[in-house]
């Protein structure tokens, strides 16, 4: 079904730097490129944040029965240490250290991304293609930025003329960055640079001797320069001018900007309708940082192995943390952040699994048609999932009024309610039911049980002081007792 010819969605473009209503370039297909990480080491929390908002994003397409190409590169070569045009490759560099293939560095932690988004129940793209499996096609976009002009050779060496494309071109419109600006806040360049600008970008590198990762081209050996692998992948699988590119906040300058230049110089016209960038990740109110220590990887939350968090959290608990978050904001990553969040998670659990049980009557007491487009008006306002999860939490505060018997819902109500939550929790958000978030294995269950039995016959004895006893107890140890018509239920807080 065709949902999005009924609904009005709108995208924060980066590049207009406002909300537009989003109109994809051909009626009902959308193709959408977000860049992929650099395999050279496990993948970090900040990374799968940006990772997940756009397999979010990616999910609210397929739903509303867009047909989506969704393309996420694996950059397995070309990526140097300090994101510019010199220092080694990091995968080269990770390589030597373990002494190891550099194809066993990229085939050990591709693995370990894609385990980690497993977790965390991430759709799998449509396309993963490597920036290795691609050296042809970045070799005949450098042949066509020559050929107008937009790009010259040195030492083996080809770099692209930022100056030269400036003059009818605007290079820095994605990130706001004035050229003159640029130019006047850059040091002078040395006798041994190639560059004849300091702005200027390297296409392809020579290999030095020592180079591990190397291929042949019209230049001698060498490598492609980072930024070119996702104009090469992005152009081939959807196209010289697409709907969606994503990525990192951090990404917007110089890669994008770069992203930009190369297609406007080797196409004559701009790739990407629209920009979209995720914000960036915090742990206890700091940058997320391996030199100083305040770095967590995924492994170590679902473990509890670590020396920041005070327990284990589940993937689902963590992506509802996350989710709680509008994907354009900085969050910020705490232990009482995923505890406040693990409860949230529990209680949205504990009413999806209550829903099934509700009895139906003859009139409901709420407007779910009302609450369903409310649902759906939030996630059309540029992926709101902050406010979409404040009006679930207004169903599940109805679904446990209803099971006190305090309220009613119709059978037809219960269906739109469930198919709704199941559209929006499960389909929308990604999350899972997962019981190790909330620590009601099979044990606890039977134990509750007889507890609540114990508690039971209590009451039916008029031994009142026990049974609030029992009741007193259990709260105090964070488990909530609720009677209700069809009996006593516990929930985890």
């Amino acid at each position: 079904m065709q949902l999005y010819k009924n609904q009005n969605l709108k995208v924060h473009n980066s590049l207009s730097g406002k909300k537009e209503v989003f109109q994809p370039i051909n009626e009902g297909h959308i193709g959408m490129y977000v860049c992929g990480p650099t395999v050279y080491s496990n993948v970090h929390l900040g990374n799968c944040r940006t990772f997940m908002s756009f397999d979010m994003i990616f999910r609210y397409f397929k739903h509303l029965g867009f047909k989506v190409r969704y393309v996420r590169n694996i950059t397995d070569a070309g990526h140097l240490e300090n994101d510019a045009d010199d220092g080694e490759d990091k995968i080269a560099k990770k390589a030597k250290l373990e002494q190891i293939e550099p194809m066993e560095v990229v085939q050990r932690y591709t693995v370990d991304f894609h385990n980690t988004l497993q977790k965390f129940n991430f759709l799998p793209p449509s396309i993963e293609p490597t920036a290795t499996g691609h050296i042809i096609e970045q070799i005949e976009i450098i042949k066509e930025i020559l050929e107008k002009g937009y790009a010259y050779e040195a030492n083996g060496s080809v770099y692209f003329d930022v100056l030269k494309f400036n003059e009818n071109n605007e290079y820095g419109k994605l990130s706001g960055r004035k050229l003159e600006d640029m130019i006047a806040n850059t040091r002078e360049l040395t006798a041994q640079d190639e560059k004849r600008n300091p702005q200027d970008f390297a296409l392809w590198k020579k290999a030095e001797p020592q180079h591990i990762m190397r291929w042949p081209s019209p230049w001698g050996d060498g490598f492609p320069g980072w930024h070119l692998e996702c104009t090469a992948m992005s152009t081939k699988y959807l196209g010289e001018t697409f709907d969606i590119h994503g990525g990192g906040m951090d990404l917007k300058f110089p890669h994008h900007e770069c992203e930009i230049a190369q297609a406007e110089a080797s196409k004559g016209k701009s790739p990407v309708k629209y920009w979209m960038h995720a914000n960036m990740l915090t742990l206890n109110g700091k940058k997320m940082s391996k030199s100083t220590g305040n770095n967590i990887y995924p492994s170590e939350i679902f473990s509890g192995e670590n020396d920041i968090l005070s327990k284990a959290y589940a993937p689902s608990a963590v992506r509802f943390f996350m989710m709680q978050a509008h994907y354009t904001s900085i969050l910020d990553l705490s232990d009482d952040a995923l505890l406040a969040s693990e409860k949230g998670y529990n209680r949205l659990m504990d009413a999806m699994e209550n829903l099934q049980t509700l009895s139906t009557g003859a009139k409901s007491d709420f407007d779910f048609g009302a609450w369903k487009q409310k649902c759906y008006d939030a996630m059309n306002d540029d992926f709101n999932t902050p406010i979409l999860i404040a009006h679930l939490f207004d169903a599940v505060k109805h679904i446990n009024l209803i099971k006190e018997g305090k309220e009613s819902i119709t059978k037809e109500d219960k269906t739109l309610l469930e198919n709704t939550l199941n559209t929006f929790v499960y389909d929308v958000l990604g999350l899972e039911n997962q019981s190790a978030v909330k620590d009601d294995s099979n044990a606890l269950n039977g134990v509750m049980d007889l507890l609540i039995e114990l508690r039971n016959q209590a009451r039916a004895n008029k031994d009142f002081a026990t049974s609030d006893q029992i009741r007193d107890r259990l709260t105090a140890l964070g488990i909530q007792l609720k009677d209700g018509k069809d009996g006593t239920s516990f929930s985890v807080n």
